[in-house]
Order: C-alpha cells, then sequence, then structure tokens
C-alpha cells in the first residue's frame, strides 16, 4: 500500500515537473517572437526613414517622371516683308480643337471619341478617305475585328495578319452613309497621332459655340481641347511671288518623307508642319519658331489628366527681301503685256515662256524677278517666276563679252585688236557669218569694241579659231576634229562661268539649274558637231537661265566683281505683336570671283556695251534704248532655233537682251529672255521690255531721289 502511493505519488510529481518544463518554454518562444516582430518593426520605420529623408528627392521625381511627360508643339513661323516692311507673306490665327492621345489608347478608345465628336462638331467628310481608311474604321470595333479575323485561313494571319483580317472586309461593310463617313474621318485623324502627341481635329471655320461645347465637355472627351492653329498666306496682290515663297506643309503631310530623318535629328516631330519649296525651305531654320512646351499629367490607366504650358514658345524670325513689291508688280505687268500680246499677235504660237530678272549689281540683290509659261497652241499664260532660275535657253549674242575675256585670258587677242569681219567658210559646212554680212558684201575690219556695238558673229569665231590655233585668213577651212577641240572648249567655258554663265550663280534657293553645257566626250564628227565650238563663241550653243544672264551683266556693272545674287537681304526678330523687331542679321554682298581682265579690257567691254545703245553704226543693235530716261548700256542677242510642228522644222528665234542703267552709276541690272518667236514684224520686244522696266524704275527710285 505504502509503495503503491509512493508510486503514485512518483507518478505525479513526474507529471508536475513535466508540465511545469513546458510552462517554462512557453514564454521564451513569445518573448522570441516578439522580439523578432519589434526587431522587423524597427527595421521598416529605419528604410521608411532612409527612403523619406535621405532618398525622398530622388524618388519623388522617379514618380512624377512616370506620372508627368514633357512634349513639344509648333508655334507660327516668322513673316516674309518685302524691302519696304510691306508683309508678303502671314499667319491667320484659327482657333482649333486639338487632340493628344493619351497612353494605351485603343482603336476602340478613338472610334468611341470620334463618334462623339461627330455629334458636337460640324465635320466635312475628308474627300481624300480611302478604301482603307474606311476598313480601319470598321475594324476598330472589337467584335467587328473578331468577325474578320475568324474568316481569315490560317496561313494568311500567320504571314501578315492585320493586312489579313482588313482583306476580309467586305464592301457591304464599309458601305458607310454620311455621318459614317464623318466618324471615320475624324477616326482617320485621330488615329495618326502617336502617344502624347497633338494634332487638330478641326482648325478651320471652328465657332465659338463648338468651343464652348469642347471646353463644357472636355472632362467627357479624353485628350479633347481648344488651342489656336495658323494658316500660311501670301498676301493676294503679291501673288506674282507665289511660287518663288515656296509652300508650307500641311499637319497632315508633316515632314517631307523623304527628308524625314534629317529632320528628326534636327529635333523636329513628324507632323511638324515646315517649308517644302523655295524661299520656306531655303529659310526653314530661321523661319521656324522655338517650340511650345507642355506638361501632361498621365492618371494610372494611361489616360490624361492635365495639360500644363511650361513654356510659350516663340514665333520664328521673320525675312525682309531685297524686293520692293510695288516695283515687283510693275515689272510682272509690263512683261504679261507684252508676253501676251506676242500670244495675241501669233508671234509666240511655239514660245515657251519669257523672263525677266533685275539685280542690284552693287550688293547682288534682286530687285524684281518675273516669269510666264506659255503651253504650244494656248493663248493663255501662267506665272512662273522660278523659271528664272530652273529653266535654261540658248542666249545668242549677248555673251560675247565673255567670249573676248576668253581671247584676252588665253592670249590670243590683243586689247582693242582689229578683226577682218567675214564670212567663216568651213568645208563641208555652210558658212558662219554675221548677222548683218551674210555674204561677205559687208565685209570691214572691226575691232573689239566695235565688235559688241554691231554684234560680229564673225570676230567671236576667229576667237575661237585662234583658240584652236587657226589663223583664218579668208579661205575655206577644216577646223580639228571634235576630240582635239576639248582644251578650247574649256578655255571658252572657263571665261563664261568666270561670269555665272554654265556655274552656280548662289542665288538663295533650293535646286538652282546651270542649264546644258555638252561635254565634249557626248559631241562626235559623225554627228556633225565639229563647228559646235565655234557656235558656242557668239552663243548659238550651250543653254543658260535668266538669273545667270543677269548675274552676267551685273558683274560687267560691277567692274568684273560677281556678286552672289540673293533674295532676302536681312532677318529681323519679332516685336511684342509678332511683326518686325530689332534687326538680328543684315545679309552682306558676297563676292564669287573677279574676272580676270585688265582695266583697259574691262573699259572695252563697258564702253561697246555702252555703244551699243549710243553708237550711230548703222548696225548698231539697241538704238531702242536712246530715248529711255536714263542712259542705259546693253547687249542684245538673237538665238536661231527650229522647233517641229507635225513633222514639219520651223525657224524661230530666242530675243534676248542684257542691260545695266545709268551707265555711269549702275544701279539696276536687267536680263530679258523671251523664247522661240516667229515672224518679221514682230519688232524687238526684248527691248521694249527692257525699255519699259528701266523707265519704271527710274520714275520709281531715282526720279523722286533728285
Amino acid at each position: 500500500m505504502q509503495k503503491l502511493k509512493k508510486m503514485f505519488s512518483d507518478t505525479r510529481q513526474t507529471e508536475n515537473n513535466a508540465k511545469n518544463k513546458v510552462k517554462s518554454h512557453i514564454p521564451f518562444r513569445l518573448n522570441l517572437l516578439f522580439f523578432v516582430i519589434f526587431g522587423l518593426f524597427v527595421a521598416l520605420i529605419v528604410q521608411l526613414g532612409y527612403l523619406q529623408i535621405i532618398n525622398g528627392d530622388s524618388l519623388q521625381a522617379k514618380i512624377t517622371a512616370s506620372s508627368v511627360r514633357k512634349i513639344e508643339t509648333s508655334t507660327p513661323r516668322g513673316m516674309i516683308y518685302d524691302a519696304t516692311g510691306k508683309v508678303l507673306v502671314t499667319n491667320n490665327p484659327n482657333p482649333a480643337i486639338t487632340f493628344t492621345r493619351g497612353l494605351n489608347m485603343t482603336a476602340e478608345d478613338l472610334l468611341e471619341l470620334a463618334e462623339e465628336l461627330v455629334t458636337l462638331i460640324a465635320i466635312e467628310i475628308d474627300e481624300n478617305l480611302t478604301q482603307r481608311d474606311l476598313k480601319d474604321t470598321w475594324l476598330a470595333r472589337k467584335e467587328n475585328l473578331e468577325a474578320a479575323r475568324d474568316r481569315a485561313s490560317k496561313e494568311a494571319l500567320a504571314e501578315n495578319e492585320y493586312q489579313a483580317i482588313v482583306d476580309q472586309v467586305t464592301d457591304e461593310e464599309i458601305a458607310f452613309d454620311d455621318q459614317a463617313l464623318k466618324v471615320a474621318t475624324v477616326f482617320k485623324r485621330l488615329n495618326s497621332a502617336q502617344e502624347l502627341t497633338t494634332i487638330f481635329v478641326k482648325n478651320q471655320n471652328v465657332t465659338d459655340q463648338e468651343l464652348a461645347i469642347i471646353a463644357e465637355r472636355s472632362s467627357d472627351l479624353p485628350g479633347i481641347s481648344t488651342g489656336m492653329d495658323w494658316t500660311r498666306e501670301v498676301v493676294e496682290e503679291n501673288s506674282s511671288l507665289q511660287s518663288i515663297i515656296g509652300k508650307v506643309s500641311t499637319e497632315q503631310q508633316g515632314l517631307p518623307a523623304d527628308e524625314v530623318e534629317a529632320y528628326l535629328a534636327k529635333g523636329y516631330a513628324r507632323n511638324d508642319r515646315v517649308g517644302t519649296s523655295f524661299l520656306e525651305k531655303q529659310y526653314e531654320s530661321v523661319l521656324q519658331g522655338t517650340k511650345a512646351q507642355q506638361e501632361i499629367a498621365i492618371n494610372y490607366s494611361g489616360g490624361i489628366e492635365a495639360i500644363t504650358e511650361t513654356y510659350p514658345g516663340e514665333k520664328g524670325d521673320n525675312l525682309v527681301l531685297s524686293i520692293n513689291a510695288e516695283f515687283q508688280q510693275k515689272v510682272d505687268e509690263i512683261l504679261q503685256k507684252n508676253y501676251q500680246k506676242l500670244i495675241d499677235d501669233g508671234f509666240a504660237d511655239y514660245s515657251p515662256g519669257a523672263y525677266v530678272v533685275a539685280i542690284n549689281p552693287k550688293t547682288g540683290g534682286v530687285l524684281a524677278l518675273s516669269g510666264y509659261y506659255h503651253e504650244v497652241g494656248s493663248k493663255e499664260i501662267q506665272e512662273d517666276a522660278i523659271g528664272i532660275y530652273k529653266k535654261a535657253f540658248v542666249p545668242g549674242s549677248v555673251v560675247k563679252a565673255a567670249t573676248l575675256t576668253a581671247g584676252w585670258n588665253n592670249g590670243v587677242l590683243n586689247g582693242n585688236e582689229e578683226l577682218y569681219d567675214q564670212p567663216i567658210r568651213l568645208k563641208g559646212s555652210n558658212p558662219k557669218a554675221s548677222i548683218f554680212n551674210p555674204d561677205g558684201r559687208g565685209n570691214r575690219w572691226i575691232d573689239a569694241r566695235k565688235s559688241l556695238e554691231i554684234s560680229s558673229n564673225s570676230y567671236m569665231i576667229q576667237i575661237a579659231l585662234r583658240l584652236l590655233g587657226i589663223e583664218y585668213d579668208g579661205s575655206e577651212i577644216y577646223v580639228p576634229s571634235v576630240p582635239e577641240q576639248k582644251e578650247a572648249y574649256e578655255k571658252l567655258r572657263k571665261a563664261m562661268a568666270e561670269y555665272g554663265m554654265g556655274a552656280v550663280t548662289g542665288i538663295d534657293l533650293p535646286g538652282e539649274e546651270i542649264g546644258i553645257q555638252t561635254a565634249v566626250k557626248y559631241l562626235s564628227d559623225a554627228n556633225y558637231d565639229g563647228g559646235k565650238l565655234l557656235d558656242l563663241a557668239f552663243g548659238q550653243f550651250d543653254t543658260y537661265t535668266p538669273i545667270q544672264l543677269a548675274q552676267y551683266v551685273a558683274t560687267i556693272a560691277n567692274d568684273g566683281v560677281r556678286l552672289q545674287p540673293h533674295l532676302v537681304q536681312a532677318i529681323y526678330a519679332n516685336d511684342e505683336e509678332g511683326k518686325l523687331g530689332q534687326l538680328k542679321e543684315s545679309l552682306q554682298p558676297i563676292a564669287l570671283n573677279e574676272v580676270d581682265l585688265t582695266a583697259a579690257e574691262l573699259a572695252i567691254i563697258q564702253d561697246g556695251f555702252r555703244d551699243v545703245v549710243t553708237g550711230t553704226d548703222a548696225n548698231t543693235t539697241g538704238t531702242m534704248l536712246q530715248n529711255s530716261k536714263m542712259e542705259i548700256s546693253a547687249k542684245t542677242g538673237t538665238a536661231e532655233m527650229t522647233v517641229t510642228d507635225n513633222g514639219k522644222l520651223l525657224d524661230v528665234e530666242n530675243l534676248n537682251a542684257v542691260s545695266y542703267a545709268p551707265t555711269s552709276d549702275p544701279e539696276i541690272a536687267l536680263a530679258v529672255v523671251i523664247p522661240q518667236l516667229r515672224g518679221e514684224k514682230r519688232g524687238y520686244p526684248n527691248l521694249t521690255i527692257t525699255k519699259e522696266i528701266m523707265d519704271v524704275y527710274y520714275d520709281m527710285f531715282m526720279n523722286k531721289a533728285e
């Protein structure tokens, strides 16, 4: 019994000890757990403090970067003014409705937005909507997309998934009514916007009511806002200059396809409007404004919360031309009137156009330029001012000063040397002679100065023969074969180029043409080209542009210094109203070269040009200019040409003239080019136009000064 009690007692003692051991472990584990949790809280608090205090600014910047994006938008271009400060090209401001595409916007989002917009604003159907545009609009609806996908074969989907889907859309499915076409018009515009770029939904004929509706509903129209746009406009009364001023792309056209990469490298956006031709393109970097900057707040789903302007941008700088708009208009009227009369009277049936260029010989500034294109068989003419540097014609005798220069430069002509004007007889060819002495009955000795006054072809041909090593003695001769003439060609053309003929003049317009100067390697005796060098000597072979001829005569007027012609004479900043502000740059004359002439040789040329007008010889060519309001020096040119009409060759003539005035102190150099005229009774319209323009210049600029 005692043993049983003891055993029972021992057992209970053992159980109690075991319980006590268990109890002693529980507080320890809890304490350890609490300690670990406490440590984690401390670490978390320390980390939060570190992030807030030490890295707070950096983290805030990262958060801002992910929720606020910066974009740039274009500003109006600079304006273009004439020499007196009269506006030629301006920007007309237009109220506009804009769209800035948010992140993650789907085609269906854009479609729903387009459907809403056409109920709020008037939309004109885009006449250029294509079948693909309509299909894209129809497929923007998700169920339509899936339906078309189900029709496509697996092979087609694997090759080009979306195109395969597009191909499944039927004509019936895109047989849109007018309302649907308006939706397609807006959808096309919205869909053209890249993420976070702004485009115009409507920028013409936006009414105040439409602006108010958009402003009121802007929170329901993601990315839609109101703003301002501008339209480039050439002032109507100066429209004759429009072709030279050039064009600016629309927002839809954006950057020219062949120059996209170059523009993007300069920081342009694909939908930026840029100059695409002539002055607008040549001075793009000046006329393009500094872009406005905006910050776009993006919400967590990629939608646009707000747009804030941070920098308003600046309008582009302004160009001031060397052209006086009033003088330009009068030059246009003179050329148009006289050329239209030639057409009406039947003398210009085969003429492709007429062109005039006036230059200040002391600065190179273009004073006026005018051109009219004529289609053979038509009685109408069209403005074609760009023809003055894009189209080239055979010049005739106007170039003879350059032939004299070639003779002097190469030691085959001695000062005012006398040569015997006589027909040049070539074996196997018709004689080449001066117009006033076709058969030799008017043979006479003339010097270099007189050769200009009476326009001696024989004198110039003999210079060319001397370049070939031939001293003409009146007998019938052979000329060397064409390959042996190469050096003579080079010498003659080098002299022409010193005056700008056959060379780049440097006019500040893109894509200048230099005419045709056929290389010797393309000529041959088999094609009867042996006498072409002699033709070149009196202006009957190579072709030159009107601006080249103007530079040529301006160089003579400027004592042999060839200046680069330019249309822009200054660049101005903007005043507070966006008009002409302070002068930023005045474009100074640029001397390209000086013709290799002695003072005596230059005097022979200048005296010869004066004698063309004031001379008393029976064959003096420019006496029609004698009764002008100021003394004019000039050189006429007639180039004999042929045209084909129904397989029949017809003789035509290019009537040209170059001149400068006043002779003693030149202010204006002028080139007049009228190609391919017919009829003996046509008169001398080249000289008529020259006189009328010179008289207008005197009345406008010199008579007032006196």
